[in-house]
């Protein structure tokens, strides 16, 4: 059996449509259709209903997920295990951290980092989702909420704290009261700071909705209203100034995560005591 049809099947599974999983996959739905059908001949079972807008898996179809599942958590284990023996030829480390730390913490502080790890390659990926670890999509992770994989080696690094800021010619900017606010459409996923600046907006008015934190503060700088960014990048620029209010400000801690297979990884750990230090030089530290 392929262990790459097998992939393919549990990508169909997971995203519930053939489109969904070419996607994720990054290849065409022709591909995942022929790896599909590819396993199904192999088995002689139908693994899938396809529906229009759907694909469920039959009976046998969701006993044989269970199986695939703890199939690629061996193949992984295997491939982690072959990885962490090369700690001394690791010539690249894989950094995943959401877009708002990617841009304006990990951008700015890579000369830094790639002066102190000479001999890696940094490869920073921006991810508003988390990724898997296990599944060796990054070796490092930095996040502003716990990791979820429980089997996770997870550190608080850092604290990112948050205020409200516009810029100097904003129209109401000297009346509270009358506040428009720069927030997330109703699209976005419920998340800490999401929930955060609706309490704090309450009746206000929302002038514009915007799907992440780099764009809001973007928009804050044009003078359209006011947003809750965090203080490491707004209290630095010119265009923006601290509003004063009496409402409670977000504090989030910041997590930096990496797979046990890798805790003897000298590079690794080399590297994210580098990114602790940085945190720590950009104000995000936990004794800031």
């Amino acid at each position: 059996m392929n262990w790459e049809d097998l992939r393919f099947f549990l990508a169909i599974a997971r995203a519930g449509t053939i489109s969904g999983a070419a996607k994720g996959l990054k290849v065409d739905q022709a591909t995942v259709s022929r790896r599909l059908a590819s396993l199904e001949a192999e088995l002689g079972i139908q693994l899938f209903i396809r529906l229009p807008r759907e694909s469920r898996l039959t009976a046998i179809g969701e006993k044989i997920l269970d199986e695939a599942k703890e199939i690629e958590a061996k193949v992984y284990s295997v491939a982690r295990l072959s990885s962490s023996v090369k700690t001394s030829t690791r010539s690249r480390v894989a950094i995943s951290a959401p877009p708002i730390l990617a841009r304006h913490f990990f951008a700015p502080a890579i000369f830094e980092m790639t002066q102190q790890n000479p001999d890696i390659q940094l490869s920073i990926q921006s991810e508003p989702q988390f990724v898997s670890l296990s599944k060796m999509e990054a070796d490092l992770s930095l996040r502003l909420s716990p990791p979820i994989e429980d089997t996770d080696i997870i550190k608080k690094a850092g604290r990112m704290k948050f205020g409200l800021y516009a810029a100097p010619h904003y129209r109401n900017i000297k009346n509270s009261s009358v506040w428009d606010f720069i927030a997330y459409s109703q699209k976005e996923p419920s998340f800490e700071h999401k929930r955060w600046l609706y309490d704090v907006i309450g009746e206000r008015r929302v002038c514009c909705e915007v799907s992440d934190l780099s764009n809001q503060y973007e928009a804050a700088c044009s003078g359209i209203g006011v947003a809750g960014l965090p203080c490491f990048l707004a209290d630095k620029e010119s265009r923006l100034i601290k509003l004063s209010t009496e409402q409670p400000m977000l504090t989030l801690d910041i997590w930096l995560a990496k797979h046990p297979d890798l805790r003897d990884d000298a590079q690794i750990r080399k590297v994210a005591q580098t990114i602790t230090e940085c945190l720590d030089k950009k104000g995000l530290g936990l004794n800031q």
